[in-house]
């Protein structure tokens, strides 16, 4: 058995550890990094017998280190900066926008809402902030589920317009595969599409007025004035908005935006404490945020984007490249199969391999910069999710918090995601066939 045929298998060995976690009971997390060191240490050991040529072992780990590190900086300082404005009450204003009469105008606030945020936020970020003030709004668990169902669908399709909306769009993004400007600009259409079509359809599940909540009672959150919880709420959100411009301008990476951002955040909320009482137990410093950052999660990304690094290395990802062009040769069903399978597995392995399997080629209308197959692989992997339950980090989150079966939402919400999905793909075809 060859060496690149046993890294293969042990890939694929870990690859199915992680799609199976809800069986096993492991943390995807501690299989992604033990895959990562398993399929790094096989190359270290029979590396020269490949005779692949120019290849230096420390070399090629600090380059892969390097381009996953742009990414894992990036999630680490959002995730720093969302969990700041969150925890200073800077979405408690969403709350009050969602007020509704009927059950069907809330669920078409709910829907649009969640896709802004996704946008600006992130749909794992965006689904939790959504589901906690659901359960304020809405009493009834029967109703809410459907409410539950309609954030992960926004969610997903929220994040694919945007480029730091979801990992893989922030993968794309940092990787130079797609633009701020390009993917919102065509995107953002098939996105809404993805969303508005469900929306409609379930809908016909909800009837009648909203009952009114009883109690209203918001918690104090700190001793912090509400101006400086505004403040807070807009260095942080507009900070994650100006990012995209700040790339654009300065073409340094994303995650110096992000990090930027974080700097001035943590300096003004270090000076606006500085003036209250040291022993305010409410007081939510940076500091005390950075140590809520969900760790496992990074370790995971870490762990599978250098685990994807060692099959491009042994020139796997471009032979499985190469041939889905001979046998498929169209990217829209290349892309549309990705986001499919994106709803059994992780998304983040399969744009990591695609971005590994196809190089950006300036002479291709399909594979240059916010080509064709860039963008339908950030829609696809993103809204993909949705159709099923665990085919999404939001739909995993919301699974939890409102103990949503696997089962009942195959039955009753698959079709009506997969519906959207196609409709969203084909919104985009019309869009390169007769505007852009």
């Amino acid at each position: 058995m060859s060496l690149i045929t046993i890294i293969v298998c042990a890939f694929v060995i870990g690859y199915a550890f992680i799609a199976l976690e809800s069986v096993t009971k492991i943390n995807k997390a501690a299989i992604a990094v033990l895959m990562c060191v398993v399929c790094w240490t096989l190359l270290a050991c029979g590396y020269e017998e490949l005779g692949i040529q120019g290849f230096e072992l420390s070399e090629a780990i600090e380059k892969n280190l390097g381009e996953a590190g742009t990414t894992l900086f990036f999630l680490m300082g959002a995730m720093t900066i969302v969990e700041v404005v969150d925890q200073h009450g800077g979405f408690n204003w969403v709350r009050s926008a969602l007020a509704s009469k009927t059950k069907r105008s809330l669920l078409w606030k709910i829907a649009f809402m969640t896709a802004i945020l996704s946008a600006v936020l992130d749909n794992l970020t965006t689904s939790i902030v959504m589901i906690m003030i659901l359960r304020k709004l809405v009493q009834d668990p029967k109703d809410r589920i459907w409410y539950a169902v309609c954030v992960i669908i926004a969610a997903n399709a929220g994040g694919a317009f945007s480029p730091i909306g979801d990992v893989t769009t922030i993968m794309l993004w940092n990787g130079k595969m797609i633009t701020a400007l390009g993917v919102i600009s065509e995107i953002i259409v098939p996105s809404f599409i993805a969303f508005i079509v469900p929306t409609a359809v379930m809908q016909m599940h909800l009837k009648g007025e909203l009952p009114k909540v009883v109690d209203e009672h918001e918690a104090e959150i700190s001793h912090l004035t509400k101006n400086e919880r505004i403040m807070i709420f807009w260095l942080g959100v507009g900070g994650l908005c100006f990012v995209p411009v700040f790339h654009t301008l300065t073409e340094l990476p994303a995650f110096m935006g992000i990090l930027g951002v974080l700097g001035v955040l943590w300096c003004v909320t270090e000076i606006i404490y500085r003036q209250k009482e040291e022993h305010d137990p409410m007081a939510k410093r940076v500091t005390k945020m950075l140590s809520r950052i969900d760790l496992s999660t990074i370790m995971f990304f870490l762990g599978i984007l250098m685990a994807v690094a060692v099959l491009s290395e042994i020139g796997v990802l471009t032979s499985v490249g190469k041939w889905l062009d001979e046998a498929v040769g169209n990217d829209f069903l290349v892309t549309g199969a990705i986001g499919i399978l994106s709803s059994i597995v992780d998304n983040v392995p399969l744009v990591a391999g695609a971005m590994k399997m196809y190089a950006i080629d300036p002479n291709s209308v399909n594979l240059a910069v916010d080509g064709i197959f860039w963008q339908l692989l950030a829609y696809c992997a993103g809204v993909g999710g949705s159709m099923l339950i665990i085919g999404s980090a939001a739909g995993v989150v919301v699974m939890g918090l409102e103990r949503i079966s696997f089962g009942w939402y195959m039955k009753n919400v698959t079709w009506i995601a997969f519906v959207g999905y196609v409709a969203g793909i084909l919104c985009y075809w019309f869009e390169k066939a007769y505007l852009f």
